[in-house]
């Protein structure tokens, strides 16, 4: 087992507000995965994987310039998976590393970051296996919007900025939502 919170510490100051944000933020996910998981366990989910690489999966966005969350970084947002993962295979956690640069959005297509200019590597990054998917359906359910963080976002709030990125964004979490959807608590 991967000691997520140790690795998250090399890369944040534990004191900083990001750090606060990054663990609480994939904590909630973890556990909202996990959820999804358990109630697929005839499909065999790798359970400790889902929970290490949740915990890990928006560890790039300290590289970004996003002050409202305490990151300083240079790069615009969207390139917090490409971070993660360069990261995260940079410490030999190469399907950790996956994880991180599938989950934005609903996956982002090649065709996509070429036509809507991102400057990201231009390649696919879309969530392939279950794990992936499950991982990236639950962090649609939560911000990293500081006092919002365990707020868990309605089906509508999801759709609706999902709808930003084109109907193919939408009509994915939807079919995530139909095969693993369940109620927290659950």
């Amino acid at each position: 087992m991967v000691n997520t919170e140790d690795i998250i510490r090399t890369v944040y100051k534990p004191d900083s507000q990001a750090f606060r944000i990054i663990m609480e933020h994939s904590r909630c996910v973890a556990d909202k995965a996990l959820g999804a998981a358990r109630n697929l366990a005839h499909l065999g989910p790798d359970l400790v994987f889902i929970e290490e690489a949740a915990l890990l999966h928006d560890i790039g966005i300290i590289r970004t310039h996003a002050p409202k969350i305490g990151c300083h970084g240079n790069l615009p947002y969207v390139f917090h998976g490409v971070q993660g993962r360069e990261i995260l295979e940079g410490i030999g956690l190469p399907g950790h590393g996956l994880v991180a640069e599938r989950h934005t959005v609903a996956g982002i297509t090649k065709e996509t970051i070429l036509s809507k200019g991102l400057g990201l590597p231009a390649r696919d990054m879309i969530p392939i296996s279950l794990e992936e998917e499950i991982i990236c359906y639950a962090d649609k359910f939560f911000s990293k919007t500081p006092g919002k963080l365990t707020n868990e976002k309605t089906m509508e709030e999801i759709l609706d900025q999902l709808s930003r990125y084109g109907e193919d964004q939408v009509r994915t979490f939807k079919q995530w939502h139909e095969r693993f959807g369940y109620s927290h608590g659950q």
